[in-house]
């Protein structure tokens, strides 16, 4: 049966998943790109960035890769297709990844305002939607198909998820460092209250993995 995932989200040690100030010079927030060093590396992460002969193996890798494996479909907060706020001005803002975003797949943004659809080289379509998490969940699963469907994130995007129940299994990297302040993963959510139970973990130089599953 396909599943609703969350893939990849790497929070600091103090909680954050997302640093503060988001720009277009700081796409994760201020400190926020210290969060992916376990990921960034990977030959995963090279990968899907276009760059398939270069990237580091091992544990950090195979979790990287399992986040790509049998997604159909992702959705993603606003905040994470770009820093724009309030009504889109026009429709030049196309993303933080360039002409071929790394998705493949049919990827659902949650906004307050109506956009056309937005396709792109590589198999990407951005459909913008407006009717809430649960229509956009409803819309990413017909997309998949029977593959499963991936939600990318920011933080707040991932907690309505969890509130409402949506979402079947986590795996979260907790990255050494510090960030001091930004947007925290788990505020405001009880994951035991919800159901949630660690499955996995491994420790590598630079993260600690954790699969939760309910």
């Amino acid at each position: 049966m396909a599943k609703v995932r969350v893939e990849s989200f790497t929070i600091s040690l103090d909680g954050y998943g997302a640093g503060p100030g988001q720009d277009v010079d700081n796409p994760l927030g201020k400190g926020g790109e210290e969060l992916h060093r376990w990921f960034i590396p990977t030959h995963t992460f090279q990968s899907v960035h276009g760059d398939a002969q270069t990237g580091t193996t091992g544990v950090d890798d195979e979790f990287a890769a399992r986040g790509f494996d049998n997604i159909g479909a992702w959705i993603l907060g606003r905040n994470m297709f770009g820093p724009v706020r309030g009504p889109w001005p026009d429709d030049s803002w196309k993303g933080w990844w360039g002409d071929n975003p790394p998705y493949h797949v049919p990827i659902f943004v949650l906004t307050h305002y109506a956009r056309a659809p937005l396709a792109m080289e590589g198999d990407n379509t951005f459909y913008f939607i407006t009717g809430g998490i649960h229509d956009a969940l409803n819309q990413a699963r017909a997309a998949a198909g029977e593959r499963d469907v991936r939600i990318g994130g920011g933080p707040e995007t991932i907690r309505q998820y969890l509130r409402a129940g949506l979402i079947d299994e986590l795996h979260i990297a907790v990255s050494p460092v510090l960030l001091g302040s930004g947007e925290r993963l788990f505020d405001d959510v009880d994951m035991r209250d919800l159901g949630y139970k660690c499955v996995e973990h491994a420790a590598t130089e630079n993260a600690t993995h954790y699969v939760l599953r309910r």
